[in-house]
């Protein structure tokens, strides 16, 4: 059994005393495991990066085994982002949601794009946060979980959306919230992806993809706590983390 691809590193552990085991995603076989050998030494361990975009080829006697990874660097993210905070609390977030939220070797092509968007934007655009809460929406809509953010779901209207609901993942006008508006998720421009590309409003919108990660998603994949990147993405975009 043996394939070969590019993919972007998630995360990398020592393996042995000279390998390491790396989790990469690929646009054709998902989120895959393997083995690379030497991974922990001098000479690889640098491009073992969380973020790189690397070519694999991977190899094993079975599909079922874990198998081998033999890799290429193609492109380092980590020093585009070493030096801001935010960015690379952005970088590990995106690794960290994906191995938490993704079934091994169940790909997703379109989630993969949008994904290596955002990375690349990291360290090299300002507007990045933008990019990273239309990704969230991206994420939850790829496992099932999509909100529909195009009209009020009381009214019908496609003016004055300011709300969603927790209930339903809708949206909801001005008008439609009426007295339940306290009760409301806030919907800033940014999360339906209009406006004039302040980031104003960001940790609001980073709130209410939190609440449907937290208690759509991560039910279904055994009820565990979103990864602890994603908090201090949170914390360094000045959003309220999600309970």
């Amino acid at each position: 059994m043996d394939w070969r691809s590019q993919g972007v590193l998630l995360s990398a552990r020592r393996h042995g005393e000279h390998a390491a085991i790396i989790d990469v995603f690929t646009p054709d076989y998902g989120r895959h495991a393997g083995v690379v050998r030497g991974g922990a030494g001098r000479k690889m361990a640098p491009i073992l990066q969380p973020g790189a975009q690397l070519d694999v080829s991977w190899r094993a006697r079975l599909e079922g085994h874990l198998g081998a990874f033999t890799v290429e660097p193609v492109k380092s993210r980590a020093a585009a982002v070493m030096g801001d905070r935010k960015a690379l609390a952005g970088l590990n977030a995106l690794c960290g949601l994906l191995q938490f939220a993704l079934a091994e070797r169940d790909p997703h092509p379109e989630l993969y794009d949008r994904t290596l968007l955002v990375f690349d934007l990291l360290g090299e655009s300002d507007a990045w946060p933008l990019a990273y809460v239309q990704w969230e929406l991206a994420l939850l809509e790829e496992l099932g979980f999509g909100l529909d953010l195009s009209s009020c779901a009381v009214t019908g209207s496609m003016q004055e959306l300011i709300y969603v609901s927790p209930r339903t993942g809708r949206a909801v006008s001005r008008q439609g919230a009426g007295e339940w508006a306290s009760r409301l998720l806030n919907l800033p421009n940014c999360l339906r992806g209009v406006g004039d590309g302040s980031l104003e409003g960001v940790p609001d919108a980073l709130a209410t993809t939190g609440y449907f990660l937290t208690t759509w998603m991560a039910p279904q994949l055994g009820n565990k706590p979103l990864p602890p990147a994603r908090d201090r993405l949170v914390e360094a975009l000045g959003a309220t983390r999600t309970p």
